[in-house]
């Protein structure tokens, strides 16, 4: 197989990948992230997937490079990582008692083919208190993800129950990619 490359600075990507088995290398797009005007949620993450993917893939036009990016959306606003604690608490709270969803965008881009994909989840939060939320949010986990909260941190004992694919929650719905990329070995 091609040299894979995850376009991605997010260790948990980076974990992720690793349990699929492929040997792959890092290399972080430097694009802007800033979302589309008019597109949908779904649209919105996919092409955001695409301009990192393709970023590196203009490069490295000899490997296979992937491209992710992770939202959560309740109520139909999309939320992104926050900027500081004020932003974090209000996230929290419009997560507590309710349910939400984690949308990631995937771009897989070589010389023979193009995938773009996404995957959503349901996540369901508790009814956390504010005192929870003012625990949770002083630590670092609640500023370098989506929605404030990591699943697979500290944030787990607030979620009840979950719909799809967990490891699409911590950012790259892994059971797509592995499909793809076992079809591109054929190529």
């Amino acid at each position: 197989m091609k040299k894979i490359i995850l376009a991605s600075a997010s260790p948990r990507r980076r974990e992720l990948m690793e349990m699929l088995g492929y040997d792959f290398e890092v290399i972080v797009s430097e694009v802007d992230e800033t979302m589309k005007e008019g597109l949908n949620p779904t649209a919105q993450v996919k092409d955001l997937a695409y301009r990192k993917a393709k970023a590196v893939y203009d490069q490295h036009p000899d490997a296979i490079v992937i491209g992710a990016d992770t939202i959560v959306l309740v109520d139909d606003r999309i939320l992104g990582k926050p900027h500081d604690e004020k932003e974090a608490e209000e996230m929290m709270k419009m997560l507590r008692g309710r349910e939400h969803q984690v949308i990631t965008g995937v771009a897989i881009l070589s010389d023979k083919k193009q995938h773009h994909l996404s995957s959503e989840s349901n996540v369901y939060f508790d009814s956390i208190t504010n005192e929870e939320i003012a625990n949770y949010i002083k630590t670092p986990e609640a500023y370098d993800k989506a929605g404030a909260y990591a699943i697979q941190g500290w944030a787990g004992k607030f979620i009840s129950r979950i719909e799809g694919s967990y490891y699409n929650i911590m950012g790259l719905p892994i059971d797509k990619i592995y499909a793809k990329l076992k079809r591109m070995e054929k190529l």
